[in-house]
């Protein structure tokens, strides 16, 4: 993992880590930093008032990030986690040069781990996201860079976040178009969820791909370098407090998506409105 910077002065840090995306997809890395680290606490940020992301330009995905860290930063968190896809691989970059705290996104954290599973070796590394992810060559970019060895293929999926969003991630209409997309993307030794909302149809992306393939969920990724950073700049929680998840747009269906996939009945609780004439500047 990418070392990004000291803690407080080499001390137990309380503060909550931030986290963004542009909807609920982003829950899905949530999920695995709780499950791993669950005395850290996170403040969430869904941007579901100008989801989709996947088919924006880079400029307006750049400015919508930093619009985002921005607010979490007035949150006070020691880092900041860009679970999405999109906002990863086009605006990463540019706000890790404007910004001084912390910031990771999924791709090297997914790479670094196939880089050293697959070191020498010639695997076939498949990779299905948002248009506009796959256009960015982000993922490709990184993957010829560790991995010169590795055949890529590519697919992007436009219609995945959108029925995520839905809850649409288990019914005939999923399978029928899961399929569709995974159709010319088989033969490979590993197919990386590369955007956040995929996860949600893991289990119909891991039938339709077969038992030898395996299937990559970034938040574990990001979840186990997270763990790793924090216990090495000693920057860990001390106290378990309470998540918060900010919303742009309340009247959505993030709260059935995110109860099912937290098994959490109480997630309305923790759930706020983000006032976007704050947050824009």
């Amino acid at each position: 993992m990418t070392v990004y910077m000291k803690g407080m002065n080499g001390k137990m840090d309380n503060r909550p880590i931030g986290m963004f995306d542009s909807g609920v997809g982003g829950l899905t890395v949530f999920k695995e930093v709780k499950k791993q680290l669950p005395n850290e606490n996170i403040v969430y940020l869904g941007d579901t008032k100008r989801f989709p992301y996947g088919s924006k330009s880079k400029e307006s995905i750049i400015e919508l990030t930093k619009q985002g860290i921005e607010f979490l930063i007035g949150q006070n968190v020691k880092l900041i986690v860009i679970a999405c896809g999109t906002a990863t691989s086009q605006a990463l970059e540019e706000v890790k040069k404007i910004y001084s705290i912390p910031i990771i996104g999924i791709i090297n954290s997914t790479v670094e781990y196939l880089e050293h599973k697959y070191r020498d070796k010639e695997p076939q590394i498949g990779v299905i996201a948002t248009k506009g992810t796959i256009r960015s060559n982000g993922w490709q970019n990184k993957i010829e860079l560790l991995m010169p060895k590795a055949k890529i293929k590519t697919m992007g999926c436009p219609l995945l976040a959108p029925m995520a969003e839905e809850g649409w991630t288990d019914n005939k209409i999923a399978e029928l178009t899961v399929k569709e997309y995974l159709k010319n993307i088989k033969n490979v030794d590993a197919l990386i969820l590369g955007c956040t909302h995929y996860p949600l149809f893991q289990k119909i992306i891991k039938r339709e791909m077969g038992r030898g393939v395996e299937i990559i969920n970034t938040g574990e990724k990001i979840a186990q370098n997270l763990t790793t950073y924090l216990q090495e700049n000693n920057i860990n929680s001390e106290n378990k407090g309470q998540d918060i998840i900010y919303l742009t747009d309340t009247e959505c269906n993030f709260i059935h998506v995110a109860e099912k996939l937290l098994g959490d009945k109480h997630i309305s609780e923790k759930v706020q409105k983000a006032d976007y004439l704050k947050i824009i500047r």
